[in-house]
């Protein structure tokens, strides 16, 4: 789930920080973070784990991305930037409802094994997943938002895509209601 996780992670942080100066990129990369890491593995690993998710969908992967991020950075902007990328990590795994998979999100707590996905192949798993109107569902809330913000912070105008992609912010205001 891509727009799923990009669109609520950032219309989630957005209005629950009301800062309209965050650098985005850190936020979008950290929600994308848990799944770039473990779809290539569980993939060429299926026939070890059968689990879609694996370490980075659990809780010990972003506290140690929150301590890393404490420990090499100095209060100030640098650590504000890092901080986001661990804030997308960690609303990827409530957006992901890992709470239904504890033996992942709590790993290695519960031990060592991740929840098994109910298919033989990764393949079918994919399918099931594409097939899921949840999934869709998701898809197409994030989908929305992000087109909203793109409206809203002008992004048809080259300069405001350039603001993004150096800067990480966008110019649509948050109310502060």
């Amino acid at each position: 789930m891509l727009f799923w996780h990009v669109g609520g992670t950032t219309a989630f942080v957005r209005y629950a920080f009301r800062d309209e100066a965050m650098d985005l990129r850190f936020l979008v990369f950290g929600a994308l973070l848990p799944n770039l890491i473990d779809t290539p593995i569980a993939a060429a690993m299926w026939p070890l784990w059968q689990a879609p998710r694996l370490w980075s969908h659990s809780l010990l992967f972003s506290a140690t991305v929150m301590v890393l991020v404490l420990l090499v950075t100095r209060r100030g902007p640098r650590r504000k930037q890092w901080m986001l990328l661990a804030t997308g990590i960690l609303l990827h795994i409530a957006f992901d409802t890992m709470w239904a998979e504890p033996e992942t999100l709590w790993w290695p707590f519960l031990g060592w094994e991740f929840t098994r996905g109910a298919s033989a192949t990764f393949g079918v798993h994919l399918a099931g997943v594409l097939r899921n109107p949840w999934v869709w569902s998701g898809e197409a809330i994030g989908l929305l938002y992000l087109g909203y913000l793109w409206r809203a912070s002008g992004l048809n105008d080259r300069r405001a895509r350039h603001l993004l992609a150096t800067t990480g912010r966008v110019s649509a205001p948050i109310d502060r209601r």
